[in-house]
């Protein structure tokens, strides 16, 4: 470049600065060209909204000199309008910049994405002076106020607002018309700022609400049941819940082995962790080892990729083994070196994976029996039994049968918006005189259906299944002498009979040793029919 190209060029810029500081708005511009390439290096190599702030800041004290200037981010979630940094404001005054869409200036600003320029702050009624900052006696009767959206996509992330005295109204439009642009500018990285730090306390805040919800869901207070029996496994859950011990939860199907698994889980040291259930009577012999521990990709034909299994997921919590039993005996060498040495390798894979996991199994079969029988591995019972709980069944629970029945009828009444108010008393005498062979599970299905047919508010004895119906209730009642009783015991083992064959009269029949027409009489006499089971079937529930 020649001597006189650089004289032409030092001409043409000292020509373009004398332009711009002589239009007319009584200040020089052009120094803000370098913010705004500040900004765009910043956008092109890591987008990092503090640096970008920073530098919007100190450019709206420096070279704009204005008197204050905040940057707002509004989180749709929780509907506030907060400020994110700003100058000119105390610690305590940026504490109390907390607005709602629609209030104030800034509020009208983001809700309706357009920008707001007051020439006198102090004249405007929208103005709310939330921040308390105008009331120290200073001159604030001249200040300008304008406050433009951060937008992006049509979608409102926040606004930049500034404060200062113009005495100009065209230099008051043109800044507002700059820091519009600059909004424009830093839009996609205000909203990914929201997405990683917003989004994601109000996610972790919500999620440690839920867990603060399960956890009052699963307390063993709020297990259902004040018999004896259950109050013994109370004293159970809350001598080992506040330790990593494995349990291992025996009782019936349908006794409540999960609602007690909860409970551990919940009231124990890993209770921020995660609880993963693993049903293992759900789980193929052929894939029960990958779902258990996991297989690295290329395994077999379908592992397309690395899957973590059970184990690792529960890494840091709890894992909750359901059905232990029904486990094969190859799975089963693999599940005794997870117990002993917490370390496995997943399906195809050669290196060692290491978890922190308290264990709980839980089964409805004898595995004394099957160790004894060869079912079973002995090292892994003595490994799983280290702190035995039994369940007891319903039959065993008294009066639980009645609190747990009113309690699912205030659940399913609720939920079906029928205002059910009690239980009639031959209905009561019904449900404490059957033998719950399905347990809670049963009796949660049995008034489920009951809630459904009832009217009039009161469920009846005629509104339980015909499993549960008694002589009485059926017109088949008995003063005590032996023909009566032989035709009751024979009414509740046709109603059995029934009952195991869903309505089927021809296997029921084999089962009584009937032929179908002689089942088909002592049925007209019970008035029994083959429609009622069919129709009235519990179904399992989930």
């Amino acid at each position: 470049m020649t001597s006189l190209e650089l004289t032409t060029d030092d001409a043409m810029s000292k020509g373009l600065v004398d332009e711009f500081t002589h239009c007319f708005t009584g200040e020089c511009r052009v120094n803000v060209l370098q913010i705004l390439f500040r900004i765009n290096q910043v956008l092109t190599q890591n987008a990092d909204l503090a640096t970008l702030v920073s530098i919007i800041l100190d450019g709206m004290r420096q070279q704009m000199r204005m008197q204050r200037g905040v940057m707002m981010l509004y989180d749709r979630h929780s509907d506030a309008i907060f400020i994110h940094d700003s100058f000119g404001l105390t610690e305590e005054e940026r504490g109390r910049g907390i607005y709602a869409p629609g209030e104030g200036i800034t509020g009208k600003v983001v809700e309706t994405g357009k920008p707001i320029i007051i020439p006198r702050v102090i004249d405007s009624p929208d103005f709310l002076d939330r921040t308390r900052a105008h009331n120290k006696g200073r001159k604030q009767d001249k200040l300008a106020f304008f406050c433009v959206p951060i937008v992006l996509a049509q979608k409102v992330l926040g606004t930049i607002c500034a404060e200062r005295v113009y005495m100009n109204q065209r230099l008051l439009n043109q800044d507002a018309e700059l820091l519009a642009m600059v909004a424009s500018l830093i839009a996609p990285a205000v909203e990914l700022y929201l997405i990683e730090n917003v989004d994601k306390v109000r996610l972790e805040t919500e999620n440690r609400r839920l867990k603060s919800e399960l956890k009052q869901r699963f307390r063993p207070t709020n297990i259902i049941g004040n018999s004896k029996p259950m109050q013994e496994v109370y004293a159970m859950v809350h001598k080992v819940a506040s330790t990593k011990a494995t349990v291992l939860l025996l009782g019936e199907s349908g006794v409540g082995k999960e609602l007690v698994a909860s409970a551990l889980h919940y009231n124990s040291p890993v209770a921020d962790g995660p609880f993963i259930k693993a049903n293992c009577a759900a789980l193929p012999e052929a894939l029960a080892e990958s779902e258990l521990f996991g297989h690295e990709r290329g395994a077999f034909t379908s592992a397309i990729a690395t899957h973590k299994g059970y184990f690792e997921q529960a890494s840091g919590g709890t894992i909750f083994l359901d059905e232990v039993g029904e486990l094969s005996l190859p799975t089963q060498a693999k599940l005794l070196r997870v117990l002993q040495e917490r370390t496995f390798e997943r399906v195809g894979g050669a290196k060692p994976v290491k978890v922190d996991v308290r264990i709980i199994a839980a089964t409805n079969r004898n595995l004394a029996e099957m160790v004894a029988e060869g079912t079973f591995r002995e090292d892994l019972f003595y490994r799983l039994n280290v702190f035995p709980i039994t369940i007891p069944p319903l039959r065993d629970r008294g009066s639980d049968v009645i609190t747990l029945a009113d309690h699912f009828v205030t659940t399913y009444a609720a939920e079906i918006g029928k205002p059910i108010k009690r239980i009639s008393t031959p209905a009561i005498n019904m449900l404490m005189s059957y033998h719950w062979p399905g347990n809670v599970r049963e009796l949660e299905n049995v008034i489920e259906r009951s809630v459904i047919l009832a009217e009039e508010g009161v469920i009846h004895g005629y509104d339980l299944p015909p499993s549960l119906q008694t002589p009485t209730e059926t017109g088949t009642g008995f003063s005590g002498t032996l023909e009566d009783r032989v035709t009751a015991v024979e009414y509740e083992m046709i109603v059995e009979a029934l009952k195991a064959s869903n309505g089927n009269v021809g296997q029921a029949a084999t089962t009584l040793g009937l032929t179908r027409r002689m089942l088909g009489l002592r049925m007209d006499r019970h008035r029994l029919t083959y429609k009622t089971f069919r129709t009235a079937g519990l179904r399992p529930r989930n």
